[in-house]
């Protein structure tokens, strides 16, 4: 485990405006409503795009666990594309999306109502969702124009979700191994808990240390490494065996 002194050996760096740090201009005005939603969901950076200080490893987060709270940020858009796959499988209350996020993360994302509702507000505004009053309750559905924003963006949506999985399940495993408590395994070895076999973990593991050992590489080397990744990544896409 990594001392304290670690964590802070690096500066951190200035911090960045939210224009530079989204990378792009909002996408809609209406107002100013839009760009004030945006500010108010991903300050402080876009886990996706990493966190804005550069730290923790390649899954967003340190390996100790300590760098999980700095990895916690989602941009506007990000969480307005993931209300609507949300609602494209069911129609719901806000504090249901907000739950159901934060069951996909294992807790690592549960985004407050201040983020939740005025994005909401804001995918209602666009005619991407559609809201049944009942009472004082509000149930949100996907609208059609919502369903063809969604058939746009399926692959970033995939990436998104599929991030927060892993997450989940790397907590999981942290946590396991913190208990000092062995594994409990299914047929084939893997963890219960995450579906994980060992080996995937220690090659997991191996690559990341891998590729820090050659970070000092030269121009030639890292050609060589950047074709090994590429063979490798067609043969873990590739269909399988």
């Amino acid at each position: 485990m990594r001392h304290p002194q670690f964590l802070t050996a690096f500066p951190r760096g200035p911090r960045r405006t939210q224009s530079k740090a989204h990378g792009h201009a909002p996408q809609h005005d209406h107002d100013g409503r839009h760009a004030h939603h945006q500010r108010h969901a991903s300050a402080g950076g876009d886990w996706f795009s990493g966190s804005p200080d550069g730290r923790g490893d390649a899954d967003g987060f340190g390996g100790d666990g300590r760098g999980w709270a700095r990895g916690r940020k989602v941009s506007g858009d990000d969480l307005q594309l993931m209300l609507l796959g949300l609602l494209e499988q069911n129609p719901s209350h806000g504090y249901e999306l907000i739950k159901a996020l934060g069951a996909l993360s294992n807790g690592f994302y549960t985004p407050s109502p201040g983020m939740v509702y005025p994005a909401l507000t804001y995918l209602e505004e666009l005619g991407y969702a559609t809201v049944e009053q009942a009472g004082a309750k509000k149930r949100y559905h996907l609208a059609e124009p919502g369903r063809a924003h969604l058939d746009g963006n399926r692959e970033r949506l995939s990436l998104m979700f599929n991030k927060f999985k892993h997450v989940a399940r790397k907590m999981d495993w942290m946590r396991q191994a913190w208990s000092g408590q062995p594994r409990s395994t299914g047929p084939e070895g893997e963890d219960t808990a995450t579906g994980w076999l060992p080996e995937f973990v220690e090659a997991r593991q191996a690559l990341k240390r891998a590729l820090l050992e050659r970070t000092d590489a030269t121009p030639k080397e890292q050609r060589r490494i950047a074709a090994i990744l590429a063979r490798a990544t067609e043969e873990i896409t590739g269909p399988c065996s």
